[in-house]
């Protein structure tokens, strides 16, 4: 059993057997408060999955991009949860939920994808995905919203699955392809740590 965690933009939650059955989702859309939703989320994810926390055996974690007051409560609750029952915490960028939701939803489409979420400061997070891929082929980039590229399928989302984001891991470990770094995808670099400011892209 999965348990998957995203506070990238809202609070999701979702339990997927290894299977890749959705068993049970706790969703709080807000972008605030994640530090009072977070313990609700998990444990309402759980009672919804009929399952308690002895029965999970690992943790997928949205690892953004997103804001750092947000998106550090859902990592910091992932890696508290892995390390106090002794699992594996599977890392994975935020969009890679997104592409593989949209996917799911356009089976037919299956050329290259671009993901956007808001970023706030009226600027968008991207992430470009080749034909098939179910990993970006580098990292996020900051844009403005209308400096998104036009030469690929574009999926602009305001929320990020939990599910998916377990499903999407299940994908990259079906196809063989290595673990996602264990790196928190910030916006920004004063939310976080001086330099290392996104790539902005303007085409």
């Amino acid at each position: 059993m999965l348990l998957a965690i995203d506070t990238s933009a809202g609070c999701d939650v979702a339990v997927v057997s290894d299977q890749g059955r959705v068993l049970g989702e706790y969703r709080e859309p807000s972008a605030r408060h994640h530090a009072e939703a977070i313990g609700l989320a998990i444990a309402g994810a759980l009672e919804a999955a009929g399952i308690g926390p002895a029965d999970v055996t690992g943790v997928v974690c949205g690892m953004g991009p997103g804001p750092f007051t947000g998106l550090r409560v859902g990592v910091a609750a992932a890696r508290t949860f892995a390390f106090a029952h002794r699992l594996p915490l599977h890392p994975l960028p935020s969009h890679d939920a997104i592409a593989h939701e949209w996917r799911h939803a356009h089976p037919a489409d299956e050329g290259e994808l671009i993901v956007t979420t808001d970023a706030r400061r009226r600027e968008l997070a991207l992430s470009r995905y080749a034909a098939g891929s179910p990993v970006a082929a580098s990292g996020f980039t900051l844009v403005a919203p209308d400096a998104v590229p036009d030469d690929a399928t574009r999926a602009d989302a305001h929320e990020v699955s939990a599910a998916h984001l377990a499903l999407a891991w299940l994908e990259r470990r079906e196809r063989g392809l290595p673990e996602a770094t264990d790196e928190i995808l910030y916006l920004r670099a004063p939310d976080a740590k001086p330099g290392a400011v996104p790539k902005r892209v303007t085409a």
